[in-house]
């Protein structure tokens, strides 16, 4: 037992304990737990809370499903009486994080990230408690530093460290362009943990090396507790495979009408169920044992747990009658409709649509492959054989909008669930 562990009273070592337990559900990677456990002490012993920060890059204001999976664990801190942090990356924004990038990211000017950054507190604080969140625009000592000062910033770090990157290694050995300006993004992205003096950093797994140039930086100025690194996993989309993302088609929006937010939740793969529940909703450790146990002994149906999922994303972002009168939505459309349990997936190109997101009534039934002629598409949309989500289409010229988890069905007996993206 470490001498810190040894000096607190049983209610205190009771109190860390629950707050670990908390902290630890669904994360993929706490570096060093050890670490956390002695700042969660001092916390519980001296009464002041913990500074807990996520860095946001103002490039992709419109947040969905993917990204509250650390915003949850940041309410969750939050709950235990600790100060989060979130650092709006206006000026980093300027550079665009290049992880995970095969090429170098277009600068954004000043305007493009102040508009962006404007959406970002309406969005968080439908997740986050506004009297437990601070708001800091990382030019507030960003843009102080001159060149000596940038010049010392570089210094403390090698190019043998910064070549550790996957993204900068694959680009080097493949000869492909690597600005120095790029490997500034770390450095600033750490050197906001020093100006905060940040205990914990939140971020996915795609974060890690900018999150442990944190703690890198916090000891080269100095700081002997250097801050906690908390990785958390990245949430599969609803093509069940590739990381969430709006560019793919293959997210739930915040921000999405509940009737669409309940629908796409309805499309996560039973085998993913869990996972959102975990990462992306507040129901109770307990609850997600129970929840998990009575799946696997058949006490509980995958489709009922995806109905409680359902509505409990609309809940969170709606309310609770948004939900009820979702799921009553969802039960005329789908339900009475006789559908079938298990209904194919098919993977739409977002090249057939337009820039609205629509596709001539005429033209969908060649697309998802119903029919082999254009003229028979018509006919068949003509004659009423044609139904998204239950709604019968009848005139073949009027653009119908698609979005993920429609359910399109033709004559009686063809359906597929809709998934935009690359089509495979």
């Amino acid at each position: 037992m470490e001498a810190w562990e040894q000096q607190l009273a049983e209610d205190q070592k009771r109190e860390l304990e629950r707050q670990l337990n908390m902290i630890r559900r669904g994360t993929a990677d706490i570096i060093p737990e050890e670490a956390l456990a002695r700042k969660i002490a001092s916390s519980i012993v001296t009464g002041k809370p913990l500074k807990v920060k996520l860095g946001l890059d103002p490039s992709a204001p419109d947040i969905h499903i993917g990204h509250t999976v650390v915003l949850h664990k940041l309410r969750q801190f939050q709950e235990l009486g600790h100060e989060v942090q979130l650092v709006i990356g206006d000026f980093t924004g300027r550079i665009g994080d290049p992880t995970g990038k095969s090429e170098t990211r277009k600068q954004l000017s000043e305007e493009d990230v102040k508009q962006n950054a404007a959406t970002y507190e309406k969005q968080l604080c439908k997740l986050l408690d506004p009297q437990k969140t601070r708001f800091y625009f990382n030019s507030a000592w960003l843009q102080k530093l001159n060149f000596e000062d940038a010049l010392q910033l570089a210094g403390k770090v090698t190019m043998a460290r910064m070549m550790e990157r996957d993204d900068f290694a694959k680009r080097y050995a493949n000869h492909q362009s690597i600005h120095v300006h790029e490997f500034f993004y770390p450095l600033m992205q750490g050197f906001d943990s020093v100006s905060l003096e940040s205990d914990i950093e939140l971020g996915g797994t795609d974060q890690t090396f900018n999150i442990l140039m944190g703690r890198t930086l916090q000891g080269a100025f100095g700081m002997n507790d250097s801050q906690v690194a908390i990785l958390m996993p990245i949430l599969e989309g609803l093509d069940g495979s590739r990381k969430m993302s709006k560019s793919l088609g293959n997210y739930i929006g915040i921000d999405d009408s509940p009737n669409e937010m309940f629908g796409k939740a309805m499309s996560i793969s039973d085998d993913l169920m869990i996972k959102y529940f975990e990462l992306s909703t507040a129901i109770s450790n307990e609850d997600l044992v129970m929840l998990k146990n009575g799946i696997e002994n058949g006490n509980i149906h995958p489709r009922d747990a995806k109905i409680r999922l359902a509505k409990e994303y609309v809940r969170m972002y709606h309310g609770g009658q948004a939900a009820e009168e979702a799921e009553k939505h969802f039960a005329a459309v789908f339900r009475n409709r006789s559908l079938p349990e298990e209904i194919e997936e098919f993977f739409l190109g977002r090249e057939l649509l337009d820039d609205e997101g629509s596709i001539p009534a005429g033209k969908l039934p060649v697309a998802l492959g119903f029919v082999s002629s254009n003229s028979e598409a018509r006919r068949s949309v003509m004659q009423g054989a044609v139904r998204i989500n239950g709604q019968k289409l009848s005139d073949p010229y009027e653009p119908v909008q698609i979005q993920n988890g429609d359910i399109v069905q033709s004559g009686k007996r063809k359906f597929v669930k809709i998934v935009i993206g690359e089509c495979r």
